[in-house]
């Protein structure tokens, strides 16, 4: 059964699945969609072609489907997409999509943003993610799976972070983050492997590989993307392999310390 105070706003036009929890003060849009067994609390807005799956908990004031804050935007047909079981606390902005980056902002499942998290337009998130307090992602921005933000840490527009990288909190991201890595400070470098992160979900030898293939391309001081090149025709790891994809695929480049040759 529905709990839906009788002093929040909603549009004619919402669909609001069941056993959904809408708090006092609450405005939903009319192109909304929210899937069972989600909560909204008091003072939330949800504008716009806004679509929430299932068991989401979104906190109070959270402002979800805002138009973009993008000077190019003339009130185009986009939407915000976010999937299930997310977590969206305190003071937190997704923007939906513009025309230019394909006009959707889509979130994943499982993912955790903490408060003040800012998600641009056009971004993508996958799953199992977490952005911590004030994490602020520029628009298109594309956020692989298992990979976590410390607070604080502005994104730049068009960067990618790829499957179970970090990047230090109080950083500034400019560049893209490979699979697997850890980059941190201003402007953030890589520093390694995410091994703690790694230890969670690969086996040793997995990791080993990642290991071998990280010295090789970002500590013997040869050219990267021929290195890449070379490790992935070579290699018979599928992890080295993503690793090596992602790299010869950036388009703003990897922020890593280069060793003279």
């Amino acid at each position: 059964m529905n709990t839906i105070s009788s002093l929040a706003i909603i549009e004619d036009g919402a669909v609001i699945g069941k056993n959904v929890d809408i708090a006092p003060h609450c405005f939903i849009s009319g192109q909304t969609t929210i899937g069972e067994g989600t909560t909204i609390a008091h003072g939330t807005c949800i504008y716009g072609k806004t679509t929430i799956g299932k068991n989401n908990r979104i906190f109070s004031h959270a402002v979800l489907g805002s138009i973009p804050q993008d000077l190019k935007f003339n009130g185009e047909d986009v939407e915000l997409v976010i999937g299930d079981n997310n977590t969206i606390r305190e003071f937190t902005l997704f923007n939906p999509g513009t025309e230019g980056g394909g006009g959707i902002t889509k979130v994943g499942n499982n993912n955790l943003f903490m408060g003040y998290v800012h998600l641009g337009h056009d971004v993508i998130i996958g799953d199992n993610c977490i952005l911590a307090n004030a994490a602020t992602l520029a628009g298109h921005v594309q956020m692989g799976n298992n990979a976590v933000i410390g607070g604080m840490t502005p994104v730049h527009q068009f960067v990618k972070i790829g499957d179970f990288a970090m990047v230090g909190g109080a950083s500034a991201l400019s560049q893209d983050v490979p699979p697997y890595c850890m980059a941190e400070g201003n402007r953030a470098t890589l520093k390694g492997l995410n091994l703690t992160g790694l230890r969670r979900h690969l086996e040793r030898d997995d990791i080993n590989a990642l290991k071998s293939a990280y010295k090789e391309l970002f500590e013997a001081g040869k050219p990267l993307q021929d290195v890449a090149k070379e490790l992935y025709e070579s290699t018979q790891s599928s992890n080295v392999k993503t690793l090596c994809k992602f790299i010869i695929n950036t388009k703003r480049g990897i922020p890593f310390e280069r060793k003279n040759i």
